[in-house]
């Protein structure tokens, strides 16, 4: 029988955002901005979502462009977990 990925783990969505806090423990803020074309008037709008993701042994720091992946809640606000870091910060 040959592997595929569950359905779950397919289904699970990814994000790339900049870290912009790290003062919890085990825990980053990840601040994801995206740009989307209004349907009516046809500008680009940006848009910004802050998630908390779970970052086991505080590898990052804040300006690093990481990629979070969706899991299963881990605490009341942290639905998200680090996946890589793309990118450090200066």
């Amino acid at each position: 029988m040959s592997e595929q990925l569950t359905p779950k783990a397919s289904m699970a969505r990814e994000l790339t955002g900049k870290v912009v806090s790290t003062k919890m423990k085990d825990t980053i803020t990840v601040l994801v901005e995206s740009r989307i074309q209004h349907p009516k008037y046809g500008k680009f709008i940006k848009r910004s979502l802050k998630v908390h993701a779970h970052d086991v042994g505080n590898q990052c720091r804040e300006g690093d462009l990481v990629i979070v992946r969706e899991s299963k809640p881990l605490s009341k606000t942290k639905r998200w977990v680090l996946i890589e870091i793309r990118e450090r910060a200066a």
